[in-house]
């Protein structure tokens, strides 16, 4: 990976950046961790984290104080999500889309737990990878999922970003029904 390229996955996501200190205080849970990049973010935040990927290299890659790395691919065939309702205070999920695993995330937030994920969306193909509509969400998609899942939407955002590159995406955060309504105005 060159220079410019890792300074790029590197970087904090300005959503999650943005919405990380919404999350109360507990457990928080990065799905997908990539490099770690917002496990270490959420770490330095005061959080226990508990950071998922099925890389090897991405696991040892985000290995820091605070946090506890899991290799899982909750895309194997059988897999089943491996973790119990109301455990996490946040889940953070970027650049990663496995419809199957939405209920269980959902299901593993405390009463008051925040989601903010961020991810493709369709039309992400005429600025590159991923272009297949397997791993782009549907126009509005994370809307309906939260308002199927009883989850109170703080931020929504569907278009164009240009950093770290020029791509599609969606992004939402939003909460259980105990969140505290007060403490959603800070974002």
């Amino acid at each position: 990976m060159n220079e410019a390229n890792h300074a790029a996955t590197d970087t904090i996501s300005p959503w999650v950046q943005r919405f990380a200190p919404l999350i109360p205080g507990g457990e928080v849970l990065d799905l997908a961790c990539g490099n770690g990049r917002h496990a270490r973010h959420l770490a330095a935040l005061g959080h226990a984290v508990i950071a998922v990927d099925r890389d090897p290299a991405a696991i040892a890659a985000t290995t820091a104080p605070g946090i506890v790395t899991t290799q899982i691919d909750l895309e194997e065939e059988g897999a089943t999500w491996p973790f119990p309702p109301q455990r996490f205070a946040g889940i953070v999920v970027t650049n990663y889309l496995h419809r199957p695993l939405f209920a269980g995330i959902v299901d593993s937030l405390l009463p008051n737990g925040v989601l903010v994920y961020e991810t493709f969306a369709d039309g992400n193909a005429a600025f590159g990878k991923p272009g297949n509509p397997d791993f782009l969400l549907k126009a509005g998609e994370l809307l309906d999922i939260a308002r199927q899942h009883g989850l109170r939407v703080i931020a929504f955002e569907d278009g164009i970003v240009n950093q770290p590159k020029q791509a599609m995406v969606q992004r939402i955060c939003a909460v259980k029904a105990e969140f505290p309504r007060e403490a959603a105005l800070l974002g």
